[in-house]
């Protein structure tokens, strides 16, 4: 799953608008990634270039995403060299995954100077190069000495070198003999795997929906190949030929049954028939935005987030054992009866016990069977010592008891509380958002307290949705905005949502003294579902209840809440819809 060369062409191609824009700003939200922003007389546009192993790419996003307070070095570059630059040219290298951006800027000494871009998009290669008019590299995003690589160095003041191409063909100039003799030539294997050995530029999956339309969806090899099976090979070819040289694409992203997304391209992709759905988009930029969103913002929050992911594991583990510890130590108290009935049978039998004895065989006259017993004594002790001391022995375990039953309810509530924070984490989509996880930890006394100069971020607001029949949904970010959602923000006659036994958001239906129809009630169940740890789950069992039966324990953590009179809905959770109905 990478972006192949031919689908660079068609990103080039749609981005060639661009030519002549000036550069009005330079962001690096992530160590691999760079934003350009470019001004035409069109409007405002941002050209987002990641050169992270598993996300490399180019094209133009409309998304938005946080960038860190003080700038990286590499961003610091960028803006010196290319800051207020045109950008005069956009080329690719027949089909080779390299895209060179050229702008035309004024140094330091104000000479109008070319500075060149290389991005090249090769998976874990994948890099940022800054080249000047003398083609000797100023920097790159990622540095490659010799340690790391004999064939290619890239380091300051050394010149620019392609990295090492193989002659294969390019599909947009060669012609049918051409193509035919190069498959031919090739070692025999299975024709998808041919084909990526004989032409530049092509993904797996473009070269195994030619060879599925050349072969009819049989097993074919390469040096099985008839000249019926050449013609409807070079037809496919030309048609996607057609398609890239012409702006006719068919920008498709294919995801399972599930809706996990898996991969993509620039044509209609048949080769998995109904074990697969495919969905269309208008532009290259528009599928990589939406393709790449949501595996980039999962990487980015864990990275910001890593710290309080290995505190959260850490005290869930640390706790969990303590649990555990505690369970053991209950179950050796049920055993505290035995010492009331010793107690009982020596105060009976005192007559029969001296100091100096170390045991005492009696009958067990509370047990029908009258059974023999032996009792261990002090030798030390008087036999009222000894009476005493199993008496207290007793006290002890029932104190004990009932003392390590109330921790252990206090463990789950914490390992409940740890788990919901958790939760949240992982939904997080912002740097505010974990910034005010946080506060939330700190002002539990989990984390020490940071003090930053200048006025702490303000909480965003919760998580606003809109159901089919124009009913506000409310979703809390985090615990402390559960508790203000749940419990101040309320009206008696909303209706509150949770998910069922799962850790998961507050959901808040504001009803406005109305009765919500029953989709929208099933709506606000998906969305708790969705922004639950239930997300996952084929069926999620979601409670719902008027926001007046919802109250708060005393000293219960945040986002902690019992209610009564509710009633339970078993919904999919279906994150399209919530994402649908998501107020932006």
């Amino acid at each position: 799953m990478a972006l192949d060369g031919a689908f660079l062409y068609a990103v080039k191609s749609e981005t060639e608008f661009l030519k002549g824009s000036r550069v009005e700003k330079v962001y690096q939200p992530s160590r691999d990634e760079i934003i350009i922003g470019l001004r035409t007389r069109q409007g405002a546009y941002r050209l987002l270039i990641s050169a992270n192993a598993n996300n490399s790419r180019v094209h133009i996003t409309k998304i938005s995403v946080d960038n860190p307070k003080t700038p990286p070095m590499f961003c610091m570059l960028l803006r010196k060299h290319i800051g207020g630059g045109k950008l005069i040219d956009i080329r690719q290298d027949g089909l080779e995954r390299i895209l060179y951006l050229d702008f035309e800027c004024v140094n330091e000494l104000g000479d109008v100077v070319t500075i060149t871009l290389a991005c090249e998009i090769m998976g874990r290669c994948s890099n940022l190069v800054v080249i000047n008019q003398e083609g000797k590299i100023i920097d790159s995003i990622k540095r490659v000495d010799p340690e790391m690589s004999r064939e290619r160095i890239i380091l300051p003041n050394t010149r620019y070198q392609l990295p090492p191409r193989e002659e294969r063909l390019n599909f947009l100039e060669a012609d049918k003999t051409t193509i035919a003799n190069g498959i031919k030539s090739a070692e025999p294997a299975e024709l998808s795997k041919a084909l990526i050995k004989v032409f530049e530029g092509i993904s797996p999956i473009l070269a195994r929906e030619w060879a599925y339309y050349t072969s009819k969806g049989e097993y074919l090899k390469s040096s099985d190949l008839t000249p019926e099976h050449i013609n409807r090979l070079m037809l496919k070819i030309e048609k996607c030929r057609d398609m890239l040289l012409n702006g006719k694409c068919c920008f498709t992203v294919v995801k399972d049954n599930d809706g996990i997304l898996k991969d993509f391209s620039f044509i209609n992709i048949q080769q998995y028939g109904n074990l697969m759905q495919t969905c269309e988009y208008n532009s290259a930029s528009e599928l990589l935005d939406a393709f790449y969103a949501q595996r980039d913002l999962a990487v980015r929050m864990k990275q910001r987030a890593n710290d309080l992911f290995k505190l959260l594991v850490n005290l869930n583990e640390r706790i969990s054992r303590r649990i555990a510890v505690q369970s053991e130590e209950l179950e050796q108290c049920g055993n505290r009866d035995i010492y009331k009935l010793y107690g009982d049978l020596l105060s009976a039998e005192i007559y029969k016990i001296h100091k100096g004895d170390t045991v005492l065989v009696t009958n067990n006259f509370y047990d029908e069977n009258y059974p023999e017993i032996e009792i261990k004594l002090d030798a030390m002790k008087t036999p009222s010592q000894n009476i005493q001391h199993y008496y207290n022995e007793y006290k002890k375990s029932a104190t004990a008891e009932k003392k390590l039953a109330e921790q252990i309810e206090k463990g789950k509530e914490e390992l409940q509380y740890i788990d919901s924070v958790f939760d949240a984490l992982t939904r997080a989509t912002t740097e505010n958002e974990i910034t005010q996880l946080r506060l939330e930890l700190s002002e539990q006394g989990y984390i020490k307290s940071s003090f930053r100069k200048g006025k702490p971020e303000k909480s965003l607001p919760p998580v606003e949705y809109k159901s089919s029949d124009g009913f506000t949904i409310l979703v809390g970010r985090n615990n402390i905005q559960n508790d203000k959602l749940s419990l101040k923000l309320a009206e008696k006659s909303d209706i509150w949502l949770h998910t069922q036994l799962i850790t998961g958001s507050h959901v808040l239906i504001l009803t406005d003294g109305e009765t919500p129809p029953d989709k929208t009630i099933e709506e606000a169940c998906i969305i708790a579902s969705v922004n639950s740890r239930g997300k996952d789950s084929n069926l999620v069992p979601v409670d719902y209840c008027l926001a007046k039966y919802v109250k708060k324990p005393s000293g219960a953590k945040p986002g902690k809440v019992i209610f009564t009179n509710y009633k339970t809905a078993f919904v999919r959770p279906d994150s399209e819809l919530a994402e649908r109905l998501r107020v932006k």
